[in-house]
């Protein structure tokens, strides 16, 4: 994902931090499939998607007056997006299952697979919240690792991992069906 604004300019922000409560909207309505698309794909659940992306939205408003440029903006936005959906993990209790290590590999499919993706969906869920944050930022908003490491203050070879094993252990996952199974809690 570019780092260029969604229709959103250097302008809108500026009056966003004197305090424009219409800039502000546009703001919000700018990136808030950005916000929602992270929390939805961490979190496996569209209502408290909804929530972190409010809490991102009312902790944004506080935090204007330190954001220094639109990058800076998208910056922090995938950052608290991607903390708080861990946060909000951890606080439910999640249980995951650890990676394990995976010497598979499968060719690429060629088309999109409807089904294929709904399953890498469940068992992304099934991954630790650390590792699902990686993967989302790494393949729905297309950083790099050095990206990543940055957005969720983590080590560069510690994002390295979780890319390595996690997609490692997608892979067998998908090769051996019910090696894996999505148990919602409630």
């Amino acid at each position: 994902m570019q780092e260029s604004d969604p229709g959103f300019s250097e302008a809108q922000l500026s009056r966003a931090r004197s305090g424009d409560a219409a800039a502000f909207a546009a703001l919000v309505q700018a990136y808030q499939r950005l916000v929602y698309g992270i929390a939805r794909r961490m979190l496996g659940d569209a209502a408290l998607a909804e929530d972190v992306a409010q809490e991102v939205f009312v902790a944004l408003h506080r935090s204007l007056k330190s954001l220094e440029s639109l990058a800076h903006l998208i910056f922090w936005l995938r950052r608290a997006s991607a903390h708080r959906a861990i946060d909000r993990l951890r606080a439910r209790g999640q249980h995951w299952l650890p990676l394990s290590a995976a010497e598979h590999v499968v060719a690429p499919a060629a088309e999109r697979d409807p089904l294929l993706e709904l399953r890498l969906q469940q068992l992304l869920l099934l991954l630790s919240p650390a590792a699902r944050a990686v993967l989302v930022l790494r393949y729905q908003q297309d950083l790099e690792p050095t990206e990543i490491a940055r957005t969720l203050d983590m080590p560069l070879n510690t994002v390295k991992s979780h890319l390595k094993r996690s997609v490692a252990t997608l892979r067998d996952w998908l090769l051996e069906p019910g090696a894996a199974t999505v148990s919602r809690e409630p």
